[in-house]
C-alpha cells in the first residue's frame, strides 16, 4: 500500500486530491496537511511513502518545506503547482531541491477541474513511489561496466551534434551535466525535456546562470551554432532540418497522435535525416520509452553514437532501459561521467 501525505492550503484540493489517491487500489491518503510546517510535523510521527506538495502556502510555503523535508525526513516528493511564469520558476528551484516531478492544477491554485489530470497525478505518485531518493543526492560512483572502453572511437569529421532525450529526473541530471561542459564546445546541443509551457524558459534560464556555455529556450527558424544549447518549448515540438552547410530550428505544435511534446523520438528521428555529422544522441534519465525509436533511427547513420544513463544513477530507468533493449548502445554512463565523456568528445579537436 502506497501511503501518500498531501499538503494543500486549500480543503477543497487536499479533499480532491485525497479522493483520487483513496479511489486507487493498492494507494491510500493516509494524511492531510494545510502547509509545509503542518507536513514536517506529521512526517516526523508517521511514514509516508511519497508527499505531494504544493508550491503556494502560508506559513511556510513548498520550497521551504521541500529543503527541510530532504534534509530531515527524505522521502519522494511531487510538486503541484500552478501553471505561471512565476510558478513555473519557483517549480523549477523544488526540481532542482530534490523534488521528483511535478503536477499542474490546470486552473490556478483551486481548481474545480483537476480532474483532468488524475490520470497523470496517479501515474506519477506511483512511479515516485519507486524512486531511490538516495540517487537525487549521492555522488555517483563512476564504476559502472561499459560495452567500451572511455578512449573514444576517432572521428574524420569534425562537425558534431549532440541530442539530449530526458523525462523524470532530467532537470536534476541536467544541472549536473550542462554546467560542467567546457565553453571550448564544438557542437551545439538539442534538448528535449518533457515538460509543459513556461516550465522550459525557466529551465533554460537557470542553467544558462550556472553554465560556461549559453543555455537558451529554442526559437522557431534561428540558426543553431556551436556552443549552444538549445532547450526545446514545453508543450511544443523541436526538429532540426538542414539547409545548406548551417542547421536550423524548426518549432511546431505538437500534432493529435504525439503522445509527448517535447517529444524526444522527434528530435532524434530529425536528426537521423541529416548527413555529414557525428551525431551523438544521450538518454537519461525518464518514465516511459520516448526516444528509442528516435534514438534507434538515428543509430542508422554510421557516424552515430548511442548513449545512455546507467541504471546505477538514473533516478528513473524507463527511458535508457528502453533505448537499450531497442538500440546497439555505444557508451553507457553514470551521471558523474557523463560530463566527462562530453567533453571528450565534442571538446577534442581529433575526436
Amino acid at each position: 500500500m502506497i501511503r501518500v501525505l498531501v499538503v494543500d492550503d486549500s480543503a477543497f484540493m487536499r479533499k480532491l486530491i485525497s479522493d483520487f489517491i483513496n479511489d486507487t487500489p493498492g494507494m491510500t491518503a493516509a494524511a492531510t496537511a494545510r502547509n509545509g510546517k503542518e507536513a514536517i510535523e506529521t512526517l516526523k510521527k508517521g511514514n509516508f511513502d511519497v508527499v505531494t506538495l504544493d508550491v503556494e502556502m502560508p506559513v511556510m510555503d513548498g520550497i521551504h518545506a521541500l529543503r527541510v523535508i530532504m534534509k530531515e525526513h527524505p522521502t519522494p516528493v511531487v510538486m503541484v503547482s500552478s501553471l505561471t511564469r512565476e510558478g513555473a520558476s519557483k517549480t523549477m528551484e523544488a526540481l532542482h531541491a530534490g523534488a521528483v516531478d511535478i503536477i499542474l492544477k490546470p486552473s490556478g491554485a483551486i481548481s474545480l477541474d483537476l480532474h483532468k489530470v488524475k490520470e497523470e497525478m496517479i501515474s506519477k505518485i506511483k512511479m515516485a513511489a519507486g524512486v531511490s531518493i538516495q540517487k537525487q543526492f549521492r555522488s555517483m560512483s563512476g564504476n559502472d561496466r561499459h560495452r567500451k572502453d572511455f578512449k573514444l572511437k576517432r572521428y574524420v569529421n569534425p562537425k558534431k551534434v549532440l541530442a539530449i532525450g530526458t523525462s523524470t529526473g532530467g532537470p536534476k541530471a541536467l544541472q549536473h551535466i550542462i554546467p560542467r561542459i567546457d565553453d571550448r564546445l564544438q557542437a551545439p546541443i538539442f534538448v528535449a525535456q518533457h515538460m509543459p509551457p513556461n516550465f522550459t524558459y525557466s529551465l533554460a534560464e537557470r542553467l544558462n546562470k550556472e553554465s560556461r556555455i549559453f543555455v537558451k529556450e529554442a526559437v522557431d527558424g534561428e540558426l543553431a551554432i556551436k556552443g549552444t544549447a538549445y532547450i526545446a518549448p514545453g508543450g511544443k515540438q523541436m526538429e532540426v532540418q538542414s539547409v545548406g552547410d548551417e542547421l536550423y530550428i524548426k518549432v511546431s505544435s505538437p500534432k493529435k497522435h504525439h503522445v509527448h511534446s517535447p517529444s524526444v523520438d522527434l528530435l532524434l528521428s530529425s536528426l537521423a535525416d541529416i548527413t555529414g555529422y557525428v551525431m551523438v544522441g544521450l538518454i537519461l534519465t525518464g518514465m516511459g520509452r520516448d526516444g528509442a525509436d528516435g534514438l534507434r533511427q538515428l543509430k542508422e547513420n554510421k557516424d552515430s553514437i548511442a548513449v545512455i544513463e546507467s541504471e546505477n544513477s538514473a533516478i528513473v530507468y524507463g527511458m535508457p532501459k528502453a533505448a537499450k533493449e531497442k538500440v546497439d548502445i555505444d557508451y553507457i554512463y553514470s551521471l558523474e561521467e557523463i560530463p566527462h565523456f562530453l567533453n571528450e568528445m565534442f571538446t577534442s579537436p581529433s575526436a
